[in-house]
């Protein structure tokens, strides 16, 4: 008998599930779309099929303790997606979780993708050695969680340590973020943002072995292609490269001031592009960082764990909500 859970990382496009056994083995583990595009009634469909599906054939003979769900923007654990203005149609203040326990009758939690980034990390990745660490994810958006003296902590507001997207890394230009500034590290430092830039230059008319491609459709112009054209020698690729590298540099900079990390956790699609910044990011972090030991620097690591990070920090997250509520029975 082996006792395990079912665990959905959930995101505007895709929801990735997965069964998750008590020695961490990932089982089952399945991307579907989420159809949140079409309202948080159709991806509520969408979850519930994923969950039934693993309930009704599991691949281990043991008893499932619960329900881990990974969401976009501030969480509620006990009721879902309680803040996220305009981004997801009808999400905030879904009552996602209430609906899920009601239905299936098991323990239902749910908590914010990038803090399960840190759960993952924690639990199951390059965490388990530290106790301080800052866990970033770059990708459409830029994700964040924090371990702090060995916790993953939770203020009243439900943003601790998963706002570095939303800090305020240049307010000088016209790039407009949800939150009602301006420069922000979502709007900077994501994939998505290099995309804008490399697109935004082509449009003006500055050569690229890219122009054709973005004249064809200017959506066939994403991270990837771009990563490419920059291993190529594009001139106008490495340069917004290096304006992305800068702004991201800032972003890690202003996290280690803030959360004091023993080290930062990349993750997220834009890592798949690592070689290209990665040691440029580096040096400079060390170089300007503010902290004692002077110039001791803090490195910085590549997830090991990467596409289904959000699924095993959902499993831990729901094995540790249970573990506290159990403690105050």
């Amino acid at each position: 008998m082996e006792d395990y859970v079912i665990a959905c990382d959930v995101g505007g496009t895709r929801i990735k599930a997965g069964i998750v056994t008590g020695d961490g083995k990932l089982l089952q583990k399945e991307e579907v779309q989420a159809h949140a595009h079409l309202g948080a009634e159709a991806m509520a469909v969408a979850l519930k099929e994923q969950i039934k599906k693993r309930l009704s054939t599991p691949p281990v003979d043991g008893r499932c303790l619960g329900i881990g769900l990974g969401l976009t923007g501030p969480v509620d654990p006990d009721k879902g997606v309680v803040l996220l203005p305009g981004k997801f149609k009808g999400l905030e203040g879904f009552p996602l979780v209430p609906m899920l326990r009601e239905e299936f009758k098991l323990p239902v939690f749910a908590e914010n993708d990038g803090r399960l980034a840190a759960y993952a990390e924690k639990y199951y990745g390059s965490a388990q050695d530290v106790d301080w660490a800052v866990v970033v994810t770059l990708g459409t958006g830029v994700g964040s969680g924090v371990i702090i003296d060995g916790r993953i902590p939770v203020d009243n507001h439900l943003n601790f340590g998963i706002q570095l997207g939303h800090l305020i890394i240049d307010a000088s230009g016209n790039n407009y973020c949800l939150t009602g500034n301006y420069g922000t590290g979502e709007t900077l430092c994501s994939a998505t943002a290099l995309v804008n830039q490399v697109r935004t230059a082509i449009q003006r008319g500055i050569p690229s072995l890219l122009s054709d491609l973005y004249f064809e459709n200017p959506l066939r112009i994403g991270f990837k292609e771009i990563a490419e054209a920059c291993r190529q020698g594009d001139a106008l690729c490495l340069r917004e490269m290096n304006t992305w590298k800068e702004h991201l540099t800032v972003l890690l900079i202003n996290a280690t001031h803030a959360y004091g990390p023993q080290k930062i956790i990349l993750s997220g699609g834009a890592t798949l592009a690592s070689d290209l910044f990665l040691a440029d990011v580096q040096k400079q972090l060390n170089e300007r960082v503010f902290r004692y030991p002077k110039n001791a620097g803090v490195p910085i690591e590549i997830s090991s764990i990467k596409e289904y990070a959000g699924v095993y920090g959902a499993a831990a997250m729901l094995k540790q909500k249970i573990k506290e509520n159990e403690g105050m029975d």
